[in-house]
C-alpha cells in the first residue's frame, strides 16, 4: 500500500481478542495496524505478533510494531513506529533495510523539521487533544498539525482522540490521515466503528 493512500491508521495493544478485533476493524476500513503494547510485555508480544502479522497479510494491510525495529525484525513486520526518545531512524533502516516502513512521533514544530531530515516514511503529529493512550503529555492543538501538514513532504498522521465526530472538522482544516485507538479498541463492534469513520471521513470531503 502506498500510504498516501492510507486514511485511518490503528493503534492496538495486546487486548482480549485481538485478532478478532483487528479483521473487524480492518474490513470496516482500517488501513494500517500497528501492535502498541506500553506495557512492554515483549514475551507476549511475540507470541500473538506472528498470527498477527500473517492476518494483516491476508487483509493486505501493513503491520507495523511500535517502538523496537529489533522485534519488528523478529516478526518480520512490515516496518516500525518510533517515538522522540527511542532508538534513531538510521539504526532502524540499518536493521530493517530501505524499503520498511519506519514512522516517527512528532510533537512541537522542530522535532518535524528534524524529522523531515531523515529517510522516515512518514511522521505522525500530536496528540492534538490530550489523550489518555499518551499520558502526561499535553494536546498541540489542532494548529500545530496543520502545520505539520502544510510543511511536510510525506505522509502525517494525526494522533489523539479523532473519532467520527470530530474527523470532519480535522478534514476541512486540510488533514487527511489519522491514527485512532480508543474508537477501535473500547468499541464492542470494532467492524461498524471502523465504518462510521470511513463514512464520516467520505461525507466530509463530499
Amino acid at each position: 500500500m502506498n500510504l498516501s493512500d492510507a486514511r485511518w491508521y490503528l493503534c492496538i495493544g495486546l487486548v482480549d481478542d485481538l485478532l478478532r478485533r483487528v479483521e473487524q476493524a480492518v474490513s470496516g476500513g482500517i488501513d494500517v495496524v500497528q501492535l502498541r503494547d506500553k506495557t512492554d510485555n515483549v514475551a507476549e508480544q511475540r507470541r500473538v505478533g506472528p498470527a498477527l502479522r500473517s492476518l494483516c497479510r491476508d487483509l493486505g494491510v501493513p503491520f507495523i510494531v511500535n517502538d523496537s525495529p529489533e522485534l519488528a525484525v523478529d516478526l518480520d513486520a512490515d516496518g516500525v513506529h518510533i517515538g522522540q526518545d527511542d532508538v534513531s531512524i538510521e539504526r532502524c533502516r540499518l536493521l530493517m533495510g530501505s524499503s520498511a516502513i519506519v514512522g516517527l512521533s512528532t510533537h512541537a514544530p522542530d522535532e518535524f523539521t528534524a524529522g523531515l531530515q531523515t529517510s522516515a516514511s512518514y511522521l505522525s503529529a500530536g496528540p492534538i487533544e490530550a489523550t489518555p493512550t499518551k499520558p502526561g503529555r499535553e494536546g498541540t492543538g489542532l494548529t500545530y498539525a496543520t502545520w505539520a501538514q502544510a510543511h511536510s513532504d510525506r505522509p502525517v498522521f494525526i494522533t489523539g482522540g479523532v473519532n467520527q465526530h470530530n474527523v470532519g472538522g480535522l478534514i476541512a482544516a486540510g488533514l487527511r490521515h489519522f491514527v485512532v485507538v480508543r474508537a477501535i479498541t473500547e468499541s464492542p463492534d470494532p467492524q461498524r466503528s471502523a465504518r462510521a469513520l470511513v463514512e464520516a471521513y467520505e461525507a466530509a470531503l463530499s
